[in-house]
């Protein structure tokens, strides 16, 4: 096991190769205007047969307006609270920087959770979890639902990303790609124990509204499946136990083994944001994981997998796991994604 060897600063000035991307970000910005979003969505685009849904969606504004939203698609297990987390928001929330610095922001519910509607689990996959999301882009681009944008910045954490790359190389109707939690290659001796956690939602009293083919994690065991590699914090863990949600298996399956192992990401034509935990035990390191030790070793390893008008950038976050969102450093990566954002895609 990595120790905590490894300084901030130096990992940081790495990430993205410009100084000027770990800049902080002007603190007194005024609050964002946050308004909640029903969204018409299909799971599939056949003739009768679409599949007809509703993803939610919380819209933060910033003052002023903007006309680039992130559209924000979370992990399995996750909802669209990971992106705007409750607990020390002023560390811990993604949304708030994000919109200090200018950008509007979509926090999505996969199908199947939260406030989205929930289909039978067995027709959700990360392809037709996809398609729902590609519905969103282009209601976010046509001003369908009100709100207008001239660019779209699609962004994933983990399952999220690999939803990502499906949409930007499928549809290519987005202008920046934030892949983070997510990799080509697995740990194949830490992913193990993340997997070992789950269990049928039937065994969560709090998740009965669910498809009872539905997993999520084992109670009490949220930090062994997403944050080890970080120090233990109890009170964010047992905030992201409270807040958990499910994942359908065949998310899972095609999300690795497609929207992961396949080289899909190679038909990304737009600026791509990779970003990872120092310490993500379930992709880095260990037998056939990537080097996560820094930006540079990860752009090494993930350059193959990108086309040059990708333009890849990397970031590596020290010192935590796979759901680096929860981190105590975290702002180093809410702050490099805005800075990547304004310079490679635009508010």
């Amino acid at each position: 096991m990595r120790l905590f060897w490894r300084r901030i600063g130096a990992a940081t000035a790495a990430c993205l190769g410009l100084s000027a991307l770990i800049a902080p970000i002007p603190a007194g910005a005024a609050e964002a205007t946050c308004r909640d979003l029903s969204i018409p969505v299909s799971l599939l685009d056949l003739p009768l047969l679409s599949l007809d849904q509703t993803m939610y969606g919380r819209l933060c504004t910033p003052a002023g307006g903007s006309s680039t939203v992130q559209v924000l698609v979370p992990g399995g297990t996750y909802n669209s609270s990971y992106w705007d987390i409750s607990h020390s928001p002023e560390t811990r929330s993604f949304r708030r920087v994000q919109n200090k610095a200018g950008f509007a922001t979509l926090a999505l519910d996969r199908l199947g959770t939260g406030r989205s509607s929930k289909p039978l689990s067995a027709l959700l996959t990360a392809f037709t979890q996809a398609n729902a999301v590609n519905h969103v882009v282009k209601a976010m681009k046509s001003g369908s639902l009100g709100p207008k944008f001239s660019k779209v910045i699609l962004g994933g954490h983990s399952l999220g990303s690999a939803v990502s790359v499906i949409v930007a190389a499928s549809h290519r109707n987005v202008d920046g790609v934030l892949i983070a939690g997510q990799l080509h290659r697995l740990n194949l001796t830490g992913i193990v124990p993340t997997l070992t956690t789950l269990t049928p939602v039937l065994l969560e009293p709090r998740l009965g509204h669910l498809d009872p083919t539905s997993l999520t994690t084992a109670a009490g065991l949220r930090y062994t499946a997403f944050h080890r590699g970080g120090p233990l914090d109890a009170a964010a863990v047992a905030h992201d136990e409270a807040n958990k949600d499910g994942l359908a298996a065949g998310e899972a399956v095609d999300g690795i083994l497609l929207g992961t192992l396949l080289p899909l990401s190679r038909q990304i034509t737009v600026p791509v944001l990779l970003a990872m935990g120092g310490d993500d035990q379930v992709f880095c390191g260990g037998l056939l994981g990537s080097d996560c030790s820094s930006a540079e070793a990860l752009k090494r390893f993930e350059a193959p997998n990108f086309a040059p008008a990708a333009r890849l950038r990397t970031f590596v976050l020290p010192d935590y796991g796979h759901s680096f969102n929860y981190a105590p450093n975290a702002p180093e990566f809410f702050q490099a994604t805005a800075r990547w954002a304004e310079e490679m895609v635009g508010r």
